[in-house]
């Protein structure tokens, strides 16, 4: 009798171990997701500055972007995926970024990856949008060819538009580092989202900078407090039906047919509205053309 007691009295024991090993192996994991871009870095405040090949954005780039690396795990991130955004996916190279984090090359739109389940996303080398004024190169996703782009009648860039696409997903924006500029356009969206101000605009091309070495220990330290957010910054949502409205510049007149696709709505000679039950949908339509 003693010895099948024992054997009862095991089996709890056993499953008691068990289940408190669950929680830890279910844990998901802590997966930031890095949007770059050049016209935020520290020292760039000239056009010409912001060319892919240009081995100075290169360097400074890739610098601010290590930072964050070792801010976001240094925080308590598990892992940290970077996609090169700006112009083209040419401008960060495996070569120099940073050895624990992941890489992303190429066009990932219209959903970016959000579809894989990130924790947080942040930005690095970010700029505000169209038409804001003392803003480092402020544009909306094309400096050349948008004029204004609207969601739901509001003026947006890429800041907006990738937190809300982000939050379709119920994932949160939780920093950014660029100009003081860009850092107010997201604090107006998301309050508690954790900004590294590297630059101050006077005008379009002209600023006051830190040097690359501060702005690289000011990302680091925000990064880490941003990573440490994790959980309590609530993912940024538009509700849907939504109007996406493209206004394109006087070279960039609509193609024939521009609005024969469902949801495509021609308003004038440059400028289109976009339909869509959801944000999801209207921004499929809009790149998928």
């Amino acid at each position: 009798m003693m010895r099948h007691s024992s054997r009862i009295d095991a089996i709890p024991l056993v499953l008691l171990i068990f289940s408190a090993a669950l929680p830890c192996a279910g844990q998901p994991k802590k997966s930031v997701f890095v949007v770059t871009d050049g016209e935020g870095v520290a020292g760039i405040c000239r056009q010409e500055q912001t060319e892919p090949t240009d081995t100075e954005l290169r360097q400074l780039l890739t610098g601010e972007v290590n930072a964050a690396v070792d801010g976001f795990l240094a925080g308590g991130a598990d892992e940290v995926v970077v996609w090169d955004g700006h112009d083209g996916s040419r401008t960060l190279s495996a070569t120099t970024i940073h050895d624990r984090a992941k890489l992303i090359v190429g066009d990932i739109y219209p959903l970016m990856t959000f579809d894989r389940g990130y924790a947080a996303i942040a930005f690095v080398g970010q700029h505000s949008k169209a038409g804001t004024s003392a803003a480092i190169m402020a544009h909306s996703y094309n400096s050349l060819g948008i004029q204004n782009m609207l969601l739901n009648g509001k003026p947006v860039g890429e800041i907006e538009v990738t937190a809300a696409l982000a939050g379709s997903f119920g994932i949160p924006v939780i920093f950014l580092s660029g100009d003081q500029a860009a850092a107010r356009e997201l604090h107006d969206i998301v309050p508690d989202a954790v900004t590294a101000e590297v630059k101050e605009g006077l005008a379009r091309y002209s600023c006051i900078t830190l040097s690359a070495a501060a702005a690289r220990d000011l990302i680091r330290e925000r990064a880490a407090a941003a990573a440490r957010k994790i959980g309590s910054i609530r993912p940024y949502r538009v509700n849907g039906p939504v109007t996406l409205q493209i206004e394109y510049t006087t070279r960039n007149s609509l193609p024939f047919g521009a609005g024969a696709d469902p949801g495509r709505e021609v308003v004038d000679d440059r400028t289109i509205r976009i339909h869509g039950k959801d944000l999801v949908e209207a921004w499929t339509r809009y790149r998928d053309r």
